[in-house]
């Protein structure tokens, strides 16, 4: 089994910028790909961001494409959302996820694992 748990949430202003990260424990995520996803008030869950195990290559929503960019630390077992220019309309809970094949995928069917969550509040 795999644990995963966020950090990094707060409240920032527009145009500010936080760091999440995805802190993984009961075995090591180095071969798993690694998803970020995120839900607002009364929407679904979304799509944000997703690395490869080797970090080799990430895919991006559009929204955050510029702004967000997310890395891994193998070594760690840790992987991180740096996320600049927020803007109001990505306050949201943001979930990392770990996918069992190593391939960064949008859909948040194919993970396995899911962290609980921390809540990213952005003011305008």
């Amino acid at each position: 089994q795999v644990q995963l748990v966020e950090s990094g949430g707060g409240l920032v202003q527009a145009g500010g910028s936080l760091r999440l990260s995805c802190a993984a424990s009961g075995r090591t995520v180095s071969n798993y790909a690694m998803g970020w996803f995120r839900q607002a008030p009364g929407k679904e869950r979304e799509f944000v961001a997703a690395i490869s195990w080797s970090g080799g290559s990430t895919s991006y929503t559009d929204s955050v494409k510029g702004r967000f960019t997310v890395s891994r630390d193998n070594a760690k077992n840790t992987v991180y959302l740096q996320m600049n220019s927020l803007k109001p309309e990505d306050t949201a809970v943001y979930y990392c996820a770990a996918d069992r094949t190593s391939i960064a995928r949008m859909n948040s069917l194919f993970y396995n694992y899911w962290g609980q969550g921390t809540q990213v509040t952005v003011s305008s």
